[in-house]
Parts: structure tokens; sequence; C-alpha cells
């Protein structure tokens, strides 16, 4: 079970990542950690599949990771208690018609950009009590199928400003198992509370989604007595490299700065060289960091111990065109090495 101290729930007996897998397009085979990724498309559009549609080659993406997942925990979809995914599309549509494919219980979630650490957060404290024995935890973006929905479709040639961050073309899927397993441990989760500093830009996502990542890091600090130092790696995601340097000037006027700090936002692209602008965005990027680098390297015993922070974005179409300001969330899974949770 877990012991709550404010808004994080400690496990007494951790619940474990059993398995977990990437999937991605072109940019993100051309990124850093292409090498990490279970599955890389060249044409994101899926045609020779018979997808009509970007929407439509979303779900397609999201049901790869989940398969790849269940494959490399040598399981049935069958054998899956639940699974919780979300996505970046109107209600949440990517994952609805993947688990009508996949034929799996399903609750959907909806934390934008925060999705892939809130649904570990829910799969978690699940598995540690006992009431699902196997979950699946998944969630996408499509760069073609958000710029439709969340600013302009790609035939309108819209130029993008410098803090406009890219929307990944991924996913990521986790098989969750209960204490005692193999697997990647999760040692503790903090849901994060919704934080409006006023931010209007929809290219800015970083400066309004900071306030959050930096609310949810202090209050996990302040109810577990811990310190950054303590940790291999802090990672949010998705900030860029405008809202990751707000974090930082944020914390250290807080007293508490973020030396190991590193975005998924930043990692998933070369900047300098990938024309993402201030970096990756959209709920497949923390995702696909997750499955394709941070994981493997806890699995690998590069890391000993790190906090994943996924940061989402609360606006929506319409809010945005209503002139509302853009509120954030964040959500913190805690994760150790490889071994027996």
């Amino acid at each position: 079970m877990a012991i709550r101290r404010q808004d994080t729930l400690l496990f007494e007996k951790p619940p474990v990542i059993a398995a977990w897998a990437a999937v991605g397009g072109k940019k993100e085979s051309e990124g850093p950690l292409a090498a990490g990724f279970d599955f890389l498309t060249q044409d994101a559009a899926f045609p020779d599949e018979a997808c009509a549609n970007w929407e439509q080659a979303e779900s397609l993406l999201q049901q790869k990771a989940a398969e790849l997942c269940l494959r490399k925990a040598g399981i049935s979809r069958k054998e899956v208690d639940l699974a919780l995914a979300g996505d970046l599309q109107a209600q949440c549509t990517a994952s609805n018609y993947t688990m009508r494919a996949l034929e799996i219980p399903f609750a959907g979630v909806y934390g934008a950009c925060s999705t892939m650490a809130e649904t570990l957060c829910l799969g978690a404290a699940l598995a540690a009590g006992g009431l699902v024995h196997q979950a699946l935890a998944l969630t996408s973006s499509h760069f073609c199928a958000a710029e439709r929905q969340f600013r302009t479709p790609l035939d309108y040639g819209a130029k993008r400003t410098p803090t406009a961050q890219w929307t990944a073309t991924a996913a990521g899927a986790c098989l969750l198992r209960g204490p005692g397993q193999t697997g990647v441990p999760v040692l503790s989760v903090t849901f994060g509370r919704v934080q409006d500093y006023a931010v209007r830009d929809i290219n800015n996502m970083g400066a309004a989604m900071m306030p959050a990542a930096a609310s949810t890091l202090l209050r996990f600090f302040s109810a577990t007595g811990a310190r950054p130092e303590q940790y291999d790696a802090i990672f949010t995601g998705d900030l860029g490299e405008v809202g990751s340097a707000l974090l930082q000037e944020q914390m250290a006027r807080e007293g508490v700065p973020l030396p190991n700090h590193r975005d998924c936002g930043c990692l998933l692209y070369d900047v300098a060289s990938q024309n993402v602008q201030a970096g990756g965005s959209g709920a497949g990027c923390s995702a696909a960091v997750l499955c394709s680098h941070i994981l493997p390297a806890l699995q690998a015993g590069q890391y000993r111990r790190v906090l994943f922070v996924a940061t989402g974005a609360l606006m929506s179409q319409t809010t945005y065109l209503q002139g509302e300001s853009i509120p954030g969330i964040a959500h913190c899974v805690e994760l150790t090495k490889e071994g027996t949770g």
C-alpha cells in the first residue's frame, strides 16, 4: 500500500514498470535518441496501412506502442486488467480508437502533455493496492494532427515563432505490475495542482507550463524531505529551452536549484540542427523520452534514481479563441534502478 504525505503517495512496496516501448516518426528518427526507439517510420501518414488521415495515423502509432510493449512483456492483450491512455485530440479520440482495436478495459485520461506521468501515477497506485495485476499506461501525439487542431493546418504555411515547440509524432507505452516483480520500481507519485500565471501565448507553452513544474517539484521536496542532489537527473517534459530556463530561474529563487535538470523537449531533438524552434512538445514527447532513454538507462544501472515530471497545458482550441489564459499541470513519478519492487 502507500503512505500519503501531502500530495505524494510513497509506496511501502513499490509497483514496477515491467516493460515499455517507444515509437516515432521521421523527425524522431533523426534525433539523438533514435537508437532507443522500438519502431520508427519514415512516413507517419501510414499510407500502406490504409490510414485516411493524420488522426487515424496517430491511433495506429499508439496501437503499435501498446502491442510492442505487450510483446516485450511476453503477454497477450487479454492479460491486461486495465489500460490508462490519452492524447491531444478532442475527446482523446486517438486513444479511443486504439482501444476499440485492442479490446482492453479502458479508462481515458487527459492531462495534455502531462498524460504519460498521469497514467503512470494512476496505474502505479492501482497496482500497489492490488486492484490491478497488469496495467497499461500509454499516450501519443502527432505533429500534423495537433497543428490542425490547436494552431493552423499545415497547408496554411504559417511561420513558427522562436518560442514555439515541435509536437512530437511519437507514442510511449508502459506495463505496470504489482510489488515483488522484476522491473523498474516506482517509489512514489505526486499528483500536481493546476497553476495559471496568465500566459496567453499558445506559441509559448514552456512559459505556460513552467509554474506547474515548479509547484509540483516544491511540493514533492516538501513532502518527502528529499533534495535535488539525491537524484541522478530530474526530467521535466516538455518545457523546451524557454520553459527550462525559466524553471531554473524560479527554482533558484525558491532556494532549490536544479543542477541535474534535463527536459524531454530538449532531449528528443537536436535543437541546434533540426529546426524545432524551442524544442519538442506533445503528449508523445515525454512518453517517448521515458521509454527510449530514461527507463532503459535505469534498467542498465546508468541512473540510480530519477524524477520524471511531465507537464501539460490545459487549454482547448475553444478557450484559446475566447482569449482565456493557459493553465498548466505537472505530475511527478519517482523511479529507481531496475530490481524487484
